[in-house]
């Protein structure tokens, strides 16, 4: 859990995605094509994946992958990222963690 608590620490935006997920594709892009940089874990390709999987899991993240935190703070997989954009509360919530200027 410690290590998922520092991964988190390092940027305004992280998620923690795999390499063959569609939906993660799908909410790397939108973050980028809205011109937000996020820390991008790949579980399926850095070492100990499997283990910050399970303590994503152990958060209540279910699916596991595309997990996303802003500010720190959890804010769910695709669904709730996607509800937060279609609300238009996305672009204030990144601009206000500094993770977004315009």
């Amino acid at each position: 859990m410690e290590r998922v608590k520092k991964m988190v620490s390092e940027k305004p935006v992280v998620i923690f995605s795999k390499s063959s997920c569609c939906m993660c594709h799908t909410i790397k892009t939108l973050f980028l094509e809205l011109g937000v940089y996020p820390s991008i874990h790949e579980l399926d390709e850095i070492l100990r994946g499997k283990e910050v999987e399970q303590a994503l899991a152990r958060l209540g993240c279910s699916p596991p992958v595309p997990v996303v935190f802003i500010g720190g703070e959890l804010v769910g997989g695709a669904n709730e990222v996607m509800s937060l954009h279609l609300n238009r509360s996305l672009i204030p919530l990144l601009k206000r963690v500094g993770a977004l200027w315009l």
